[in-house]
């Protein structure tokens, strides 16, 4: 069976990476992607007011129980589409933990503060701030095999630079760099998944 392949997005909360993806289910004709969203995860837990300590237990299984979904979406042959925010480095590790590094097209969604400050006060749906917290932490780890600007280019720009760039996936990938650099925290990570 043929492994789906990952276009993996990741940005600050209103960077773009929604739209982009939302792009690329369109331009994209040469598979099946399906677009998988950490938020859309987060929306099928329970409405029931949780405590801190409860709360920040189930966003943890949560967020590894959706980068468990994509390695297993990918398995069986599907392309997926991934809309993430790395915001603490324990996903990163967990995410190169358990998805095959040469499925992963690893592109950072990039956005100027301004903008990304505008955007999150339209939209009025995520807390004030959200995206000025995550802008110095979710590309910290600084290797890409594309990235993305959404305050120069349109989502739709964005897709097609995604499209056209995807045959062309370098090889070692980005992934399977930084899994090298970060193995010894990989293996210490997996050590405590199962006490999560």
């Amino acid at each position: 069976m043929t492994r789906g392949r990952i276009i993996f997005l990741n940005g600050t909360s209103s960077s773009g990476k929604s739209s982009i993806a939302r792009e690329l289910l369109d331009v994209l004709d040469d598979g099946v992607f399906f677009h998988m969203a950490v938020d859309g995860f987060g929306a099928m837990r329970t409405g029931r007011p949780l405590g801190a300590e409860e709360l920040g237990l189930a966003l943890r299984r949560t967020r590894m129980g959706f980068h468990r979904s994509i390695a297993a979406m990918a398995e069986v042959g599907n392309d997926v589409v991934v809309d993430h925010v790395l915001s603490e480095h324990w996903r990163l590790l967990d995410c190169l933990s358990v998805l095959r590094a040469e499925d992963v097209l690893f592109v950072g969604v990039h956005c100027p503060l301004e903008e990304l400050v505008r955007r999150e006060q339209a939209r009025g749906d995520r807390p004030s701030g959200l995206a000025a917290q995550q802008y110095a932490v979710v590309h910290r780890h600084g290797d890409y095999d594309l990235e993305c600007d959404t305050g120069t280019s349109t989502p739709r720009e964005c897709a097609e630079r995604i499209r056209e760039f995807l045959p062309r996936r370098p090889r070692p990938t980005a992934f399977s760099r930084l899994r090298e650099r970060y193995r010894a925290e990989i293996d210490d990570l997996a050590g405590t998944v199962g006490r999560a």
